[in-house]
């Protein structure tokens, strides 16, 4: 018997399904589509493509296929994806700040922000276009333009999520969090002692790690420069991680500062400011010191993958608790989502 859900949750259900599409390029072809979809979609192996194809679910240059081909330059590949069951999630929020601009909610654990990782329908954008219906994507005179999210967060981290109705404001937020990681030459190794820049987004976290041994003391903090960038992985092809070494020319510079809160017997309280966002930033930088999340089922010591995880994999404990914002205008957003229950 299924358990029932949580109210404001969404219960799992089939989709309308989805169509992705493809350009060859030149450096592509020529290719057996297949293959092509194999590396493209590294989530199903050739095998599995040549059964799409037999089924009928791909197009070329807007004709349905029954089998394998070559594919040439400028080849045009539809792939009609059946709809497929999406798990439930949480389907609501609260509103922490509407200045009829800027849309500001906590978002709960277990809601990806936007379409990916096998959720369509179930994420925070689908829910925001159902909220505000008759809203156009940029809005107008009769209706207000839709809140759209400025930045991401992981599915499983909760907290701070900042969308906007104007695309102004999107492209004005979007440019203050890469000026932040700009600052950062690749070759820069920041300390804790270095200022952020005057204009620059302050995104503080908080988390709790496994009970490893941390040489700080309460209220001591410990910056974090490890780099980051893409290693290899089974299932997906490349996964971002802790990177491979200082010669490593996909790396990306990383700046975190770490501070202990409270040392318990499940695990460290902590809380994380990070200057840059990198992908799964936090969740590499704690592991790659010794500390991962505690529940963290893909990161361990030293912040490279574990085996048989993928990214959207839950457990970790980890929330967006405070956000400074700068405005067009020259003045401050300070915002903050009161930390969850095990994380005060």
């Amino acid at each position: 018997m299924t358990e029932p859900l949580p109210p404001g949750w969404l219960p799992a259900r089939l989709n309308q399904g989805w169509t992705y599409s493809d350009r060859v390029n030149q450096a592509q072809a020529p290719v057996l589509i297949s293959a092509f979809l194999a590396d493209r979609y590294r989530h199903s192996e050739a095998s599995l493509w040549r059964a799409r194809l037999q089924e009928g679910e791909i197009l070329l240059n807007g004709r349905r296929l029954d089998g394998d081909g070559l594919l040439s330059t400028g080849d045009r590949l539809q792939w009609q994806r059946p709809p497929w069951r999406e798990e439930a999630v949480p389907a609501s929020w609260r509103l922490i700040h509407d200045d009829g601009d800027l849309y500001v909610i906590d978002k709960p654990s277990g809601l990806p922000v936007l379409p990916a990782g096998g959720f369509l329908e179930h994420t925070v954008l689908r829910l925001l276009e159902r909220s505000f219906p008759g809203h156009g994507p940029e809005g107008g005179e009769a209706f207000p333009a839709l809140p759209r999210p400025v930045h991401r967060l992981g599915r499983h981290t909760s907290g701070l999520l900042v969308c906007a109705r104007r695309p102004q404001s999107r492209a004005w937020l979007s440019a203050r969090l890469r000026e932040s990681t700009a600052e950062l030459h690749p070759q820069a190794r920041p300390d804790v002692r270095s200022a952020p820049p005057a204009a620059a987004c302050r995104k503080v976290y908080r988390a709790l790690t496994v009970p490893a041994p941390l040489q700080l003391g309460l209220g001591e903090s410990l910056a974090i420069t490890t780099p980051i960038g893409l290693r290899p992985h089974a299932g997906l092809g490349q996964i971002w991680a802790a990177a491979a070494g200082p010669d490593d020319p996909g790396a990306l510079p990383a700046w975190s500062e770490l501070r202990l809160l409270e040392r318990r017997s499940q695990g460290h309280l902590v809380e994380v400011t990070i200057r840059t966002g990198r992908p799964h930033q936090i969740r590499i930088h704690l592991a790659s010191v010794g500390i991962p999340l505690l529940g963290d089922p893909l990161y361990g010591p030293g912040g490279e993958p574990l085996p048989g995880a993928l990214p959207g994999d839950g457990g970790y404990r980890l929330h967006a608790h405070r956000l400074r914002l700068p405005l067009p205008a020259g003045a401050w957003l300070d915002l903050e989502a009161p930390a969850p229950g095990e994380l005060c």
